[in-house]
């Protein structure tokens, strides 16, 4: 990828990002670049950086070097106001983090007060409209606790979609569910997909990838090694460590 000016020709662009935590270096220079639409999926080994990418997206991880472009601005500079760019970025976590004193109509109504400004009534009205895409309507007064953990994470992402995201990030939203629970969450997501939701999306559900992605990228050791369409890395990786690292988790 060139440097230069910024666009708004990606939803989202990284340059040279590094990201390093004491001496341990996570993110050695990592190029990417995701278009308005596009559902790319990021796959690797555990420890390989692809939740410490995903977390500097939105500035969770504050990167060490490098710029991140979200929608052609800088989050990275010192005077980018980060809490209006992130209002515009979802983010689903593989630990749910909803309130869990709050009912599920209040997780995802008290993040469109406080943001947002809406009224009580406009954000309930937003608020249910996503529970209904999810399918979980009949669920808007119950506690987090009552709730399977395919339902707390369809939950979580209503909430975040009720934030009206340009971009939404997923971090593994599968790996904490029961195998049986998996396929509802992925229900969700693929139907987001279809929907033109830019979607960035680490995880290790390759048939997901396979069928949804746009684009697989293959991170390992903190640098892209291989991306591309999913017939390609998937079926037809180039590279041995990709090659490798398939033949274990098919």
């Amino acid at each position: 990828m060139t440097s230069g000016a910024p666009t708004a020709a990606h939803a989202v662009e990284l340059r040279a990002l590094h990201k390093s935590f004491g001496d341990l270096e996570v993110l050695r220079g990592i190029d990417l670049s995701v278009a308005h639409g596009e559902v790319v999926c990021i796959i690797g080994p555990s420890g390989s950086g692809k939740s410490t990418m995903l977390r500097c997206v939105n500035r969770l991880e504050e990167p060490t070097a490098g710029q991140v472009l979200v929608e052609g601005e800088d989050i990275t500079d010192l005077d980018a106001d980060v809490d209006a760019i992130r209002s515009r970025v979802g983010m689903v976590f593989q630990s749910f983090e909803l309130f869990p004193h709050l009912t599920v109509l209040r997780n995802l109504t008290i993040g469109q007060r406080r943001v947002r400004k809406r009224t009580k009534d406009e954000a309930i009205a937003v608020a249910e409209r996503n529970l209904d895409k999810v399918g979980l309507a009949e669920k808007r007064d119950a506690y987090p606790a009552h709730l399977s953990g395919g339902q707390k994470q369809r939950v979580a992402i209503a909430r975040a979609l009720s934030m009206d995201p340009d971009l939404m990030l997923f971090d593994e939203p599968t790996s904490a569910l029961d195998p049986e629970l998996v396929g509802e969450v992925l229900g969700v997501m693929r139907r987001l997909a279809d929907e033109g939701m830019t979607m960035m999306v680490v995880t290790h559900e390759m048939h997901f990838a396979r069928e949804v992605a746009d684009r697989v990228v293959f991170i390992d050791g903190g640098v892209i090694v291989e991306e591309g369409p999913p017939s390609q890395v998937l079926d037809d990786p180039q590279e041995e460590r990709t090659q490798q690292f398939l033949s274990l988790v098919r």
